[in-house]
């Protein structure tokens, strides 16, 4: 319970800290535009930096979780919704699991749930 209640009060403090820190630093308003743009896009990649290699260790086979993201790649690339996107990656990704572990089982009987 003790290192809980740590872990939470450090995460509180890093959490602080990245919005305080801004604050400090910059009194000023940024009025370089490579710098606004280059604050502009850290959101989006720090959230597929922490995304991205999850998504590869989130099936029992690399091939499905390729296949989800290949799907959702071409669907995004193609400006499709992100429920779109989402539901066809999530069906593909279960279709390659399913046909792999339908043809690498020895078993005949296969459920999903």
């Amino acid at each position: 319970m003790k290192e809980i209640l740590l872990s939470v009060a450090v995460m509180a403090v890093v959490t602080y800290l990245i919005r305080l820190l801004p604050l400090v630093l910059f009194k000023k308003k940024i009025t370089n535009i490579y710098v606004q743009s280059f604050m502009e896009y850290i959101p989006c990649v720090v959230l597929s930096c922490m995304t991205f290699p999850a998504i590869f260790t989130c099936t029992q086979n690399v091939f499905s979780s390729l296949a989800g993201s290949v799907t959702a790649i071409f669907l995004g690339w193609k400006s499709r919704s992100l429920v779109e996107v989402a539901c066809a990656a999530v069906v593909s990704a279960l279709a390659v699991e399913l046909l792999i572990s339908l043809f690498t089982s020895t078993s005949h009987y296969f459920f999903i749930f």
